[in-house]
């Protein structure tokens, strides 16, 4: 019988801790085929932040790290300048990330560090109980925005794949989504760019992932998808927002 599916030796076969709908299992799978697929699973190491993805060292069948807080960036940069022959990414939320880890992520990507960062977008602080994030849309209710984000006095979302474009050190960022299978397919070719670019030594590059928190939202999972084509899709729109690398994805 001829196989057309079969789970990926990059995940372990261990049930995870997310909440039901949640679309990390969408996203670890796509890195874990990724690495399967090209070759460099033994080769690779991983930084898991604090957050909704914390225990990720338990799913990748690669070497991991637990960073602090927002600090994975600044790991994963000791990690591969110690063992430059390795392939080395972070996996981070937005809570994380764009919130306690601003300056790790900007100077990471400055000084061009050749790194992968997977960055989660699920516009919530998802682990800690709904509080409001960075990426927070404006008008979104929250745990701490409970009348919606109110810009006037809670300021902007940041739009962390435009602002890392800007970065001379930043060599390829791009924006994807889970929420339909077009998507993923798109998303899985993102992610497998980012990880051909370390290989080849390129430079810093970023994959954001928008994502739903079905639990935190309040909505079913369903709703939260059509939530996330409704109003996160256009205030943080799909596509490449930079890319030196001269190839064509």
């Amino acid at each position: 019988m001829t196989v057309v599916f079969e789970p990926t030796k990059a995940l372990r076969d261990v049930p995870t801790h997310y909440c039901p709908g949640c679309t990390h299992g969408i996203i670890h799978r796509l890195v874990g085929e990724c690495l399967e697929e090209l070759g460099i699973l033994d080769k690779t190491i991983g930084v898991a932040p604090v957050g909704c993805s914390v225990l990720a060292y338990n799913y990748f069948a690669c070497d991991m790290f637990e960073a602090a807080h927002g600090r994975a960036p600044a790991v994963a940069t000791g990690i591969k300048r110690a063992n430059p022959d390795k392939v080395v990414f972070t996996y981070q939320g937005d809570g994380d990330l764009a919130a306690i880890g601003t300056a790790e992520i900007v100077h990471a990507a400055a000084r061009g560090e050749n790194i992968v960062t997977i960055f989660v977008n699920n516009c919530i602080y998802g682990m800690t109980g709904g509080q409001m994030a960075p990426t927070t849309l404006p008008g979104q209710v929250t745990e701490t925005s409970p009348y919606g984000r109110d810009v006037a006095t809670q300021g902007h979302p940041i739009r962390v794949s435009e602002m890392i474009s800007t970065l001379d050190g930043a060599v390829y960022v791009e924006r994807v989504s889970v929420d339909k299978v077009p998507n993923v397919m798109k998303a899985k070719k993102a992610i497998k760019k980012a990880f051909q670019n370390a290989i080849e030594g390129k430079g810093f590059s970023m994959v954001e992932v928008l994502s739903i928190c079905p639990t935190n939202w309040g909505l079913s999972t369903s709703e939260s998808l059509d939530w996330l084509r409704d109003n996160m899709i256009p205030h943080y729109p799909l596509g490449v927002k930079k890319d030196i690398t001269g190839e064509v994805k």
